[in-house]
């Protein structure tokens, strides 16, 4: 009878960690959206091809739609990162638990700044700083970790600024015309394009980033024996991890989609319509392969290949190498992060529960001090009144001269 009792408060205590697990891990999701609506909207809000606001709900209805495409990229976390031994999965969802905390708090603190880091290796990072922390150094799949993150994080980006350099030299070949033909407008409607690259962005962006946390939830599930090993994610986590981060790339995520729009280089239509075919190609390949890589790389790679590639543009060299060494620090920062929570964790209940407080006081903090300095859609971009001027289709421009007679 003892024994029954004991043995119902521990099923009852895992059920209440899964549940918190997996709570954190949808607030990990939705900040995921709202961190990375940049890769797809800051080039076309920047050229003034689309509204800020009607930008965002795009991305946001396209992003729920991507995350029903495919799961080969859950499968690659829920299966491959975290190696299974002989009684399962190596790693406890109270391990878990620390992990997604290390990387929300990662994914705050680059957003506050405005830095276009990855979402994903802040994931990844924290997952395996607390997975060391609980069952040592083997638990990780190096081999699956270098072939299926490290080197897409080092190739992905430069395959992509490639393609989006050679892109726009062909963009701006084909049009290139007398200048007074340019300043009809004819180039500006490449901005029309945009509205289908930018859309294809976000779709690819849901294929790959919110399958991220599907195959944490899945994770986790099995790792609590919830689930047999080698499950790939349910129905019911699908639509969740779909909601969670099509909600969060609603918000925004203003501060970085001000450094993706206007603090790399000036954006023209053409250019921005390259950048943006350049980053979904890569991400649907890298989706297509089972990469989890970084599709803020990806699209920082892209702005910075078109800027190169657009004749009289400048890349703002200070803040790429800015955001360089966002991409070096964000696995270890995050693992670091991950490990400390996943020390307090290792004390039971009551290290979650520390745990819980001391990550709910660093956001709230955080989102605190963003208030100081607030940054929204009406001052997300400060060259989009200029872009706008130079992208304006003809028939606005009759109005603009008509107006001022």
């Amino acid at each position: 009878m003892f024994g029954d009792e004991i043995q119902e408060s521990a099923l009852v205590e895992l059920t209440v960690v899964v549940v918190l697990v997996i709570a954190l891990a949808l607030f990990f999701d939705f900040t995921n959206g709202f961190h990375d609506t940049a890769n797809a909207m800051a080039t076309p809000i920047a050229t003034g091809a689309l509204k800020p606001k009607v930008a965002v709900a795009l991305a946001a209805a396209l992003n729920l739609v991507g995350a029903f495409l495919s799961t080969e990229v859950a499968k690659t976390i829920s299966g491959g990162l975290i190696k299974e031994g002989d009684g399962g999965i190596q790693i406890m969802p109270e391990m878990i638990f620390a992990g997604l905390i290390g990387a929300i708090v990662w994914n705050l603190v680059t957003w506050l700044f405005g830095l276009p880091s990855s979402s994903s290796h802040a994931l990844f990072g924290g997952l395996i700083g607390a997975a060391v922390v609980g069952a040592g150094f083997g638990v990780v799949d190096y081999s699956v970790l270098l072939s299926k993150v490290v080197l897409p994080a080092l190739v992905a980006p430069v395959v992509a600024g490639l393609v989006a350099f050679v892109a726009t030299r062909l963009a701006y070949a084909i049009t290139r015309m007398p200048a007074s033909s340019a300043q009809s407008g004819v180039r500006g409607r490449f901005r029309y394009g945009q509205i289908f690259s930018s859309s294809l962005v976000a779709l690819a962006h849901g294929t790959n980033d919110a399958q991220k946390t599907m195959g944490v939830i899945t994770l986790t599930l099995i790792s609590a024996g919830l689930l047999p090993t080698g499950s790939g994610p349910s129905l019911w986590i699908v639509v969740t991890c779909a909601l969670a981060i099509a909600l969060g790339t609603y918000m925004g995520g203003w501060r970085i989609i001000r450094t993706l729009g206007s603090g790399l280089t000036e954006v023209k239509p053409a250019q921005g319509f390259a950048a943006e075919t350049s980053t979904a190609a890569t991400i649907l390949a890298s989706s297509h392969l089972g990469f989890a890589l970084s599709t803020t790389q990806v699209a920082s790679g892209s702005v910075i290949g078109s800027g190169l590639g657009r004749k009289g543009a400048s890349v703002r060299w200070r803040t790429a190498g800015r955001i360089g060494l966002g991409w070096v620090v964000t696995l270890p920062a995050s693992a670091l992060v991950g490990a400390l929570a996943a020390l307090v964790a290792g004390i039971g209940t009551a290290g979650l529960v520390i745990d819980a407080i001391v990550g709910l006081a660093i956001i709230v903090g955080i989102f605190v001090i963003s208030r100081r300095n607030r940054v929204d859609s009406s001052n997300a971009i400060s060259e989009v009144d200029a872009a706008t001027i130079a992208v304006r289709s003809p028939k606005a421009t009759r109005r603009k001269r008509k107006a001022a007679r």
